[in-house]
Formats: C-alpha cells, structure tokens, sequence
C-alpha cells in the first residue's frame, strides 16, 4: 500500500513519526512524508524516504490563504494517490481530512496529539476561532479513524460533538526507544531538577521558575535546568523581555533547544513537567520515564495518564507553584523514594508505552483485518 504521513513541520516527523515509517516500510509499504520544508527533510531523504515539502503557515488564519493551502493539499492527494493517509498536527487533521475525502483515499487515519490553542486558549482570539475549529473538527472527523493519546482529550472533543460519526481509539503517545533512553550506569545522585518544552505560559514555565525561587530558598544546591526554545508562532511563548529578566536572575539555567536529549534526561535527577492546560502524552517525561527519572507533573490531561501519584512521581495542581516546589523538595530530600519511583516510572515505559507496543497498536488501526501486517 501506499501509506502518506502528513505533520506541520519536519521536526515533527523526524522526531515522533520516523519508527512507524522504518515499520511501515519493513512491512513492504511504500511511504510518503510530508510537511512543510526545514532542516530534517534532508534527513529523512537520507533515510531513504520520499519526504515532499508542503508549504503550511502553523499560526495562520486568513481566509484565502488558507484556502489557497487546502486546494494545493487536494491537488497533491490527487496526483499521489495515497491508499491511507495518516495526519497529525490540528491544520493537517482539518485540511488532510477535506482533501482525502474529495480525493477519494480508501483509508484516513486522524491523530489528535493536543487540543491545541483554539479549543484551550481563553484569548479574544482563541475564542472567536473556537467555534469554526469545533465545525471543521465536526465534519472533518467523519467515517475516520481517530486516534487520541489520552482519555480526557478524547472526551472533550467528543463532548463538542465531534466524533459522532468517527471510529475512536486511545493510544498513549508516540513510544520511545527503550534501547536509546535507559538509565545510566553508573551514575551518582545529585540534585538536577530538569524541565524540557518550549518556552510557552502553557507549559509552565512561569510557575517552574518560581518553584525554583522557593526551592532554591531551602536547597541551594539544587539546579533548575530548562531545556527548549521560545515558539514565535504561538500566541503563549513567553515575550523576550521576560526571558531576559528570568536569565539574569539566576535561579534558573536556560539551555535553549538540545539535541543531547538523551544525556540530559540521564543526567537529571528529577524530570518537571508544569503545564497549565494538558497534554496529549508528554514526550520529555515519557523519555525521563524511560531513563528511569522520577517525575513532578501537574494534574493535567496527558500527564495524569503517565505519572501515577505515589508510584512513579507525584502530581501537583496546575498553576501551583507552591505546591510544585514542595514534590520536587520531597524528591530532594528522600533519594531513596526518588530512586524506587523512578524504576517504576521505567517499568511503566517497558510495559505499555515503547516504540514496539505503539507501533504495534498504530499499525492495527491502519490495517485491522491484517492483524497490523
């Protein structure tokens, strides 16, 4: 079969998407990428994939621009003639769900990751584009396959009457080599406390830094990292003003974006998600799990379904900067506890959440009667 992947950048792909190409192809398919240009295409040309650039603004949202965008998709699905297209990222559900209709694909398979800023956002702007995302959501969803990394998001968007006509399933997250992400050996406990995302309010990174002001008040040695890059298309990213006042302050130590994910994660001694606003399954913390890092997230959709209060982290209020500065002191201050929540946090990881099992899961939505084959 020829099975299309579409997402809203190369990262994307290159980063979340590239074990299910590498599956799909072992399986004798061939595979098409595509999203819009940057500098993982030539990656996965290298790879051996048929990636093709499509231009797409993230953030846009003028009328005949955006029409302009989906009757170029339409044109592509037309001259590809995909059997099964796979989309993710919100744009690329809405406008590769249009297109694979009028073109006619067997098979459309839809991933909701997040619900993103039109459904979440309290802005002027997030609430006068909300209904038309709910409607294009509405029709759009319809006599497809819709996967979702976490209950809540399901049934909120099922709460918006949106999958009415859609077959549903619950997958949780992306996987994650459990070969590559491991704890490391030997290692000797110290007192990182690293947080990873992009520099969004969303994510948290305003209630982080004041965790680590309390924090650091009681443990000066502890170290506040925090690894990611501000997002200028997203209307949350922190404004540079603000990001220069938090770096000369000290308290916390802003490593901009990484590519040594991995080492970092190993490095760490605790792993902090903050998010004000949900998930769909958090990659950092999925890669601290599998390092065997103990994690402090707050009590939102996504997080919740990986960290299990008590067993393998603790959760915390969203917007609570008090209380998340208490988890992360109680981790400081009982290494032992730390260390057993994190073995957990590993076994969950083997358990349910490896590239093999998601893959597994994946390719059983893409073809049912064939067992995933």
């Amino acid at each position: 079969m020829r099975v299309l992947l579409f997402a809203n950048t190369d990262w994307f792909l290159w980063n979340f998407k590239l074990p299910l190409a590498r599956a799909l192809r072992a399986a004798g398919h061939e595979v098409i990428l595509l999203s819009p240009a940057g500098e993982f295409g030539a990656r996965l040309r290298n790879e051996g994939f048929d990636w093709r650039a499509f231009a797409l603004s993230r953030s846009g949202i003028h009328p005949l621009e955006e029409a302009r965008a989906m009757r170029r998709l339409l044109a592509l699905y037309r001259a590809v003639r995909p059997d099964l297209v796979h989309h993710f990222t919100i744009k690329c559900v809405l406008y590769g769900s249009w297109a694979a209709r009028r073109a006619n694909v067997a098979r459309v398979v839809n991933s909701i990751t997040g619900l993103g800023f039109a459904l979440l956002g309290t802005s002027l702007k997030a609430r006068l584009i909300r209904p038309v995302v709910v409607g294009f959501y509405r029709r759009s969803l319809i006599g497809t396959q819709v996967i979702f990394q976490n209950h809540d998001n399901r049934d909120t968007l099922a709460a918006f009457g949106a999958l009415t006509h859609a077959s549903v399933h619950v997958i949780p997250g992306d996987g994650v080599d459990v070969e590559a992400f491991c704890p490391p050996q030997p290692r000797v406990a110290g007192a990182n406390v690293l947080m990873m995302g992009r520099l969004l309010w969303s994510k948290g990174v305003g209630v982080f830094v004041e965790a680590a002001r309390i924090v650091r008040a009681a443990r000066p040695n502890a170290r506040f990292l925090l690894a990611g890059a501000p997002d200028s298309g997203n209307p949350e990213s922190v404004p540079d003003a603000v990001l220069e006042q938090w770096r000369a302050e000290g308290v916390v130590e802003f490593l901009g974006h990484r590519s040594d994910v991995r080492e970092l994660q190993q490095q760490a001694d605790i792993a902090v998600l903050a998010s004000t606003q949900g998930e769909g399954m958090p990659r950092a913390l999925l890669e601290a799990a599998a390092c065997g890092r103990p994690m402090v997230a707050t009590d939102v959709p996504g997080s919740r379904e990986l960290v299990e209060d008590g067993v393998n982290g603790l959760l915390v209020p969203a917007g609570d900067a008090k209380a998340l500065a208490q988890a992360v002191l109680a981790l400081l201050e009982a290494p032992e506890r730390a260390c057993a929540m994190g073995a957990a946090a590993r076994r969950k990881v083997l358990a349910e959440l490896s590239d093999d099992r998601i893959i597994a899961r994946t390719l059983d939505v893409y073809f049912p009667l064939a067992g995933g084959a």
